[in-house]
């Protein structure tokens, strides 16, 4: 049987605001549920069921002005049960109450929220909501009110819930950046982005939430270096390959992560140990057409020059051509990036996966070097390192770069 439930005695003939409705068609409701939220100019409060049900429609909605007697919602009552059978029949029932004095209904009194529009938390919310939020263990501060004038609903309840589960948040209680429609101000094109930029900027966003980066800049003179690496230059391309500058950089962070061999490690999961690599394998972030790709070359420690400069050349022609397999991209120690062939005075690089460290390589320049007493030109290379400093402490990451800087200023120490 389907029966009506009307707007209780709400303290007032006057119309009264519904700002939440909390049920909708099809829901079951039991006794004392809370239905929806009247609120008044001075006061908020919900409306309990006064029997249970499945509703079949609601008969108002968020920003309708209502007054006692109006209808609420239609529902289903739920059925009695039939008394248990007394030798196969029926046992009867005694009428609550004489048939000519009607039983007097408990009707549950709407629950008034507060005596004030705004709580003394200063925030819009009802009982029903706040005692989610209790449960949950959720600061109500921290959600956003899409409510009548601002007011928290359960649905924007949900809504946080789901974005904290789902990661759709930034991880750090900020709602997410507003959808806005570019059209508006001129013509716009939509492309979607590739596999490997979507990909890439998964990885990044992650290791940027969850590693405090700090990033330590220093300088190196390559003078000297670039000197030699000329000279050598022609040799080379009879071997058949490319000596660049990145070969040396690569042996020059060997060294120094077999000097301090806290860079060469890895923070475990659950954040309480520090897994030591005893190999030497150096991440490159290539540049391709399709994005940022780091494959890995293995135990760099093991190989010369030329050997590395034709292992970076083939396995930076396959990252190019996307022929790099899964293999060939994992099980770095240390990653490299280097601008240098493009330009750039500095740059801020994010620490790659499970590395707790990252070179970032700029443009060298000419120079002039005060030397004894006068200026020289010396080709200077301005770099960064960013660390994960529950890991690395200031201090250590500036004792490596300076011993980067050394061994690139000195070549022979690389021979060592």
């Amino acid at each position: 049987m389907v029966t009506e439930l009307k707007i209780p005695d709400i303290g007032s003939d006057s119309l009264v605001d519904v700002i939440e409705v909390m049920v909708s068609p099809g829901d079951t409701i039991n006794l004392n549920d809370s239905l929806v939220t009247l609120e008044s100019d001075k006061a908020s409060m919900e409306v309990p069921a006064e029997s249970a049900g499945k509703i079949i429609k609601v008969h108002v909605k968020v920003g309708d002005k209502v007054k006692q007697g109006d209808p609420l919602l239609s529902i289903e009552a739920v059925g009695a049960k039939e008394a248990p059978a007394v030798n196969g029949a029926p046992k009867k029932t005694e009428p609550s109450a004489p048939a000519s004095v009607p039983a007097q209904a408990s009707t549950p009194a709407p629950v008034a929220t507060s005596t004030e529009t705004k709580d003394h938390d200063g925030l819009y919310a009802g009982p029903g909501v706040r005692r989610i939020a209790r449960e949950l263990g959720l600061d109500l501060a921290q959600i956003s009110g899409n409510g009548h004038k601002g007011r928290i609903t359960k649905a924007d309840v949900t809504t946080f819930v789901k974005q904290r589960l789902s990661g759709a948040s930034t991880g750090l209680g900020i709602a997410p950046a507003p959808e806005i429609d570019f059209s508006q101000f001129g013509s716009v094109e939509t492309k979607p982005l590739n596999k490997i930029k979507k990909l890439t900027g998964q990885f990044t966003h992650r290791s940027w939430i969850t590693i405090p980066h700090v990033t330590q800049f220093d300088e190196a003179d390559i003078t000297i270096l670039e000197a030699f690496r000329k000279e050598q230059q022609a040799s080379a391309q009879s071997a058949g390959v490319k000596l660049t500058p990145l070969i040396f950089i690569m042996k020059a962070v060997v060294k120094a992560l077999q000097t301090y061999p806290q860079f060469n490690s890895s923070l475990s999961a659950n954040g309480q140990d520090l897994i030591f690599k005893h190999y030497f394998h150096i991440g490159v972030a290539v540049d391709t057409p399709n994005g940022l790709v780091v494959p890995v070359i293995r135990d760099v420690d093991q190989k010369g020059l030329l050997q590395l400069a034709r292992e970076l050349g083939e396995i930076s022609t396959k990252a190019r051509e996307k022929g790099l397999s899964p293999k060939e991209m994992s099980g770095n120690c240390f990653t490299i990036s280097s601008l240098g062939g493009i330009g750039g005075t500095g740059f801020t690089p994010i620490v790659n996966g499970s590395d707790v460290a990252i070179l970032g390589v700029s443009k060298a320049k000419m120079q002039p070097v005060y030397q004894e007493g006068t200026f020289v030109p010396r080709l200077i290379m301005p770099f960064s390192l960013s660390y994960d400093h529950r890991v690395i402490d200031g201090a250590e990451a500036a004792r490596f770069t300076q011993f980067v800087a050394q061994a690139l200023s000195d070549i022979r120490t690389l021979l060592l």
